[in-house]
């Protein structure tokens, strides 16, 4: 294997594996995405978290989103103090490292294992840990290098009026709107006149990363480097600056959906730049690309009478997320972005968790590659480590993946079980498919066997007592003794009040 590659992780936000023709999307193609799994390895049972903020947690920290205390995060939308003048950036900065848990000195995270090889380091695009962050927390994550947004709320519109360079804010020229132009989130003629007009709204967020990205790559192609890109795409509110091609004729498509594909093909297209920006810099054999999501589906291009969201079907009826749930048919979705799965984002289904996961490294992992290997977002860092040779932290939860990647399988460790949290409460799941979930408002749980019930139709606790027992204790356990340790409250961080 080439000594100390190249590491590129791209990290779609909501992108549900449906979405993308390598998993299965009929109404159009991403031909650059099913080149990394063409030409890699394509992954079925990989799991994120139940939603963004837990999940980048998760995967920079090696460290599941079960755990009491590990890390917190605080509310989005503070630094919208900037555009309306009540806050300075250092006053945000200083409340920022005042609430919540702070990294201690002995804390590692996921960039620092490539920066103690050597690596550059670099992070481009939606900010990477909770829901505002800031420059001094995203160096101490160990990235040299770091541009975009720091303030998740300001990521649900695409035209920025100020990003962060360094923690230098960069004013976007022609880019007007204090809240980066976010639309409504729901589809009728007035909502349309909005996405299409374009009135302070000259460069799209995913073209100046884009930019940055080429920059960055030209600057460290001759040493070894790690790039982060966590994009927006697709992400809603809904907003693309054009109708892509692929989609703009279909007659199965609505506009809303169309602009919404045209996310996806726009996140296709970055991809498709780093790919040809590798070969032409000469690097493409010795770069390795990770590309997933950080949790399951989501429905942004809900419309009455066509497509429903998370919370009920089609007919009005509410979701209990217990007996009750999403599934395509029921929510009207016709791209089947959870890949026909039951749930949506936030849930504890599959739908809300198991995520696209590709990798593609020439020459390294032999190409077209479909693997059962279950693993989860925390297995990146030690993965990592073990591709770099550098050695990993204790007290982590990830295994690492690179004997699949190098058809090592004797090898090959694997996991017992895999946690995640959820709104409703923490989940498990076995390496042979058996799924426990906790519901904290009923206090009961749920067995299914996905191997035999890939729809999670068919709650089988009563019939395997024993089995819940033993699942549970290990539930517990990984929940630190508290299943409410797998809530997302258990990890948000209030600011403190002001007069």
């Amino acid at each position: 294997m080439i000594k100390n590659p190249n590491v590129i992780l791209i990290f779609a936000d909501d992108l549900g594996r449906g979405m993308l023709s390598c998993y299965g999307q009929q109404h159009f193609e991403t031909p650059n995405i099913d080149r990394l799994a063409n030409e890699g390895m394509r992954f079925n049972h990989a799991y994120g978290c139940a939603f963004c903020a837990p999940s980048r947690a998760s995967m920079l920290t090696g460290l599941h989103d079960c755990h009491q205390g590990t890390w917190t995060y605080t509310k989005a939308g503070i630094y919208q103090s900037i555009s309306n003048g009540e806050m300075t950036l250092s006053e945000i900065s200083e409340l920022i490292h005042t609430t919540g848990l702070q990294a201690g000195a002995d804390d590692v995270f996921l960039a620092e294992i490539a920066e103690e090889a050597g690596y550059a380091t670099g992070q481009i695009g939606k900010l990477e840990w909770g829901f505002a962050t800031t420059a001094e927390r995203i160096r101490r994550h160990g990235w040299q290098y770091h541009y975009g947004y720091y303030d998740h709320q300001r990521c649900h519109g695409f035209y920025p009026p100020f990003l962060f360079e360094n923690g230098e804010l960069t004013n976007i020229p022609g880019n007007t709107h204090a809240d980066c132009a976010k639309h409504p989130n729901t589809e009728s003629a007035e909502n349309m006149e909005i996405r299409r007009n374009r009135q302070g709204k000259a460069v799209y967020s995913q073209d100046i990363f884009n930019d940055k990205i080429v920059e960055f790559l030209h600057a460290h192609k001759n040493n070894p480097f790690f790039l982060y890109h966590p994009s927006q795409l697709p992400h809603g509110p809904i907003s693309i600056p054009d109708i892509h091609p692929a989609v703009k004729h279909s007659s199965e498509l609505t506009t809303y959906e169309k602009e919404y594909a045209s996310m996806i093909l726009k996140l296709d297209e970055t991809v498709g730049i780093i790919l040809d920006e590798l070969q032409r810099l000469g690097i493409d054999n010795r770069t390795m690309i990770v590309f997933c999501s950080d949790n399951g589906h989501e429905v942004y291009y809900r419309q009455e009478g066509r497509t429903s969201g998370r919370q009920r079907n089609l007919d009005g009826e509410p979701f209990d997320e217990i007996t009750t749930k999403f599934y395509s048919e029921t929510g009207g979705d016709v791209f089947n972005g959870n890949d026909g799965m039951g749930g949506l984002k936030f849930s504890s289904w599959e739908g809300g968790t198991r995520i696209p996961f590709l990798v593609r490294f020439p020459g390294t992992i032999s190409p077209d590659r479909v693997s059962n290997h279950m693993l989860a977002n925390y297995d990146l860092m030690p993965t990592l480590a073990d591709l770099i040779g550098s050695e990993l932290p204790q007290a982590k939860d990830g295994v690492s993946f690179l004997p699949i990647l190098l058809e090592q399988h004797e090898h090959q460790q694997n996991h017992e079980w895999i946690v995640y949290a959820s709104r409703l409460g923490p989940a498990l799941v076995t390496s042979d498919g058996w799924k426990l979930r906790y519901i904290n408002k009923t206090d009961s749980f749920q067995l299914y066997h996905l191997p035999h019930d890939y729809r999670e139709e068919n709650d089988i606790s009563a019939d395997y007592p024993d089995l819940v027992s033993r699942l549970s204790g290990w539930l517990l356990n990984a929940c630190d003794g508290d299943f409410q340790n797998g809530m997302p409250q258990a990890h948000l961080a209030a600011y403190p009040e002001t007069n």
